[in-house]
């Protein structure tokens, strides 16, 4: 990294809304504060209130730069594209239901693409096992549960949903207030 007359060596992490630098100096930008990003040679150049700052990247320079500019959607992160069959257990806001457009609402005991589990607690991890049954074989469960609460905690998911038999693979911020973890039918189970 070249920051305020520097080279500092370390590592960057492209987060979801933010890099973070790890090295004999740690720095965290958030792209909302982000006055310009360009790319130059390999060298990803950004502007923040901070001051400029220049990480060596190499041909990734490129991508974190169209990742940046242009971050994917939740529904993106989500796996959510027109033309799947999604199921909605629990209750969900909005903006969430929002994303769905383009794709089909699930009824009755139709096999399913996608299921999203509104997990406000522990005791909503009891449906696991009966909506693992409804998916199609390459579909992905995703339980969705609050940030930092006593009432459901991540090791939690992890365990009901290894219960039933499924093998987590993803989590994405949900919301400021929720995550998503990811479930699938394991390959040798398909």
């Amino acid at each position: 990294m070249h920051y305020q007359r520097r080279t500092i060596a370390g590592k960057a992490y492209l987060e979801t809304d933010h890099i973070l630098f790890r090295g004999a100096e740690r720095l965290k930008i958030f792209f909302k504060d982000l006055l310009s990003v360009t790319v130059q040679g390999g060298l990803l150049h950004l502007d923040f209130p901070g001051g400029p700052v220049s990480f060596e990247l190499g041909a990734a320079a490129e991508k974190w730069a169209v990742k940046i500019l242009h971050p994917p959607s939740r529904a993106d992160k989500l796996g959510v594209k027109p033309g799947l069959t999604v199921r909605l257990v629990g209750q969900f806001d909005v903006d969430f239901l929002d994303d769905l457009q383009g794709v089909e609402i699930a009824a009755g005991r139709t096999k399913t693409d996608l299921i999203f589990l509104a997990a406000e607690d522990r005791d909503a991890l009891a449906q696991i096992p009966k909506l693992a049954a409804a998916l199609k074989p390459a579909g992905a469960l995703w339980v969705v549960y609050p940030k930092g609460v006593q009432l459901i905690r991540e090791i939690e998911v992890l365990d009901a949903g290894r219960a039933a038999g499924l093998k987590d693979t993803k989590v994405a911020a949900f919301s400021t207030t929720h995550t998503a973890l990811r479930f699938v039918i394991p390959l040798a189970a398909r």
